[in-house]
């Protein structure tokens, strides 16, 4: 007896061994296969796709630089019969690992063997043919082992001695003057291009705003035309409006002075009436009262005038009595006086320099009066000296002056008093 194995399309069953020792083997993938119990012999490989990473540090190129290359390669075994039968030779029993390790020595070999004969430039600047040309010297090899090189490519590229970044840098440089130079061109062309376009629009501008400004220039001048045509219709229509109106105000006027001519008429009659009514009036009302008012006041006016020539002379006659009592008055008071004076001039003829003396000495108080009066308007009084008698002998020296400017004004000498000698001689 025995059982009926299943595989999928990711792998591969192997089934070896067999009756009457038979040594042929069956290869199935995605399908299904028999095996004897302790007689057949089933092994499994896997065919899925297997990812390998190559690592190839400091290779150097044809040129002696040392490169460090990173690529990535996608394989896996191979289903056709033959190849798969390979395969199974080659990898059966072991694990996806291991299988991986044969290929990644496999390619890491070629990869740099073909390293050596390039350029860094070649390397670097066409990475697809680079990888293109693995695959090709690889493939032959991985494939006697029933492995298929899916792709290969380069992942990465890289030196530590800068020579990848100083080509970079003149690569640079190139293409930026490459860029600089073609972005002036184009700048140019374009700044060309533009210029011819502008042209040409400023030329189909002109000519049309040209052509606009002839057929504005056309319609103005007809407009004109029709505007002048319209204003010479016009004006004469107003014209002969306002001559019909003249006409007319003239005839309306006409009528307007004979009306007024006749209402004038009438009001002059009616004035003349009026005249005549108004003189009959003031005649009755203003001149017969007015002439008996002059009448009357005329009355008035000669009894005021005899009333003030009687009031006039009692004035007088009053007047002329008061004058003569006055007279007698004035004439009794001078006799009086004059015997009064009379008698003092006999007194002082018999007193002599006293009597002058006593009159000027009456008349002292009233002449300080008079010499003091302008004194009363000042509020207070205030005498600055530098020393403490020379207040005393300014008061002194005016009193020593005193009877000196009394006999100027009088002729009487003050010295003559014992008193007031007592004080100048006191003073001296």
């Amino acid at each position: 007896m025995g059982n009926c194995h299943t595989v999928g399309p990711n792998e591969a069953l192997v089934v070896s061994g067999g009756c009457c020792g038979s040594d042929e083997k069956q290869y199935v993938y995605g399908g299904w296969a028999w095996a004897w119990w302790c007689i057949s012999d089933t092994q499994r490989l896997s065919l899925e796709v297997m990812t390998i990473l190559c690592r190839c540090e400091n290779i150097e190129t044809s040129e002696g630089v040392p490169l460090y290359v990173t690529g990535v390669a996608q394989v896996k075994i191979m289903t056709e019969k033959e190849l798969l039968a390979v395969a199974c030779e080659q990898f059966l029993g072991k694990n996806v690992q291991d299988v991986k390790n044969v290929v990644l020595q496999t390619l890491e070999g070629h990869l740099r063997s073909i390293l050596g004969t390039l350029t860094v430039e070649q390397i670097y600047q066409d990475r697809d043919q680079f990888a293109k040309l693995v695959r090709e010297v690889a493939a032959p090899d991985v494939g006697r082992m029933g492995i298929e090189i899916l792709s290969f490519t380069i992942k990465d590229v890289y030196d530590k001695v800068s020579y990848l970044s100083s080509l970079g840098k003149t690569q640079t440089a190139v293409v930026q003057r490459d860029a600089d130079i073609g972005v002036a061109e184009a700048e140019r062309d374009a700044g060309i291009r533009e210029a011819e376009c502008k042209k040409e629009m400023l030329d189909v501008k002109f000519m049309a705003d040209t052509k606009v400004a002839d057929s504005k220039r056309a319609f103005e001048m007809q407009k004109a035309a029709f505007s002048q045509e319209i204003n010479v219709k016009t004006a004469e229509a107003q014209l002969a409006y306002e001559l019909q109106g003249a006409k007319e105000q003239q005839k309306i006027r006409q009528e307007e002075i004979e009306i007024e001519v006749v209402q004038r008429r009438k009001q002059i009659d009616v004035e003349e009436k009026e005249i005549v009514r108004m003189d009959k009036e003031l005649i009755a009302t203003v001149k017969r009262p007015a002439e008996a008012e002059a009448h009357r006041m005329q009355e008035i006016a000669e009894g005021e005038k005899v009333k003030q020539v009687l009031i006039a002379q009692a004035e007088a006659e009053k007047i002329r009595k008061i004058g003569e009592a006055e007279a007698l008055v004035i004439e009794a008071i001078g006799k009086a006086e004059a015997e009064k004076m009379k008698l003092k001039a006999e007194a002082y003829q018999q007193y002599g320099e006293a009597a002058k003396m006593a009159l000027v000495l009456d008349a002292l108080p009233q002449i300080a009066a008079k010499v003091s009066a302008p004194l009363t308007k000042v509020d207070e009084i205030v005498i600055l000296s530098g020393e403490n008698n020379k207040l005393t002998s300014d008061i002194n020296r005016l009193l020593a002056e005193i009877p000196a400017s009394v006999h100027a004004l009088t002729g009487v000498d003050l010295s003559k008093i014992p008193l007031i000698q007592k004080a100048t001689g006191a003073q001296a």
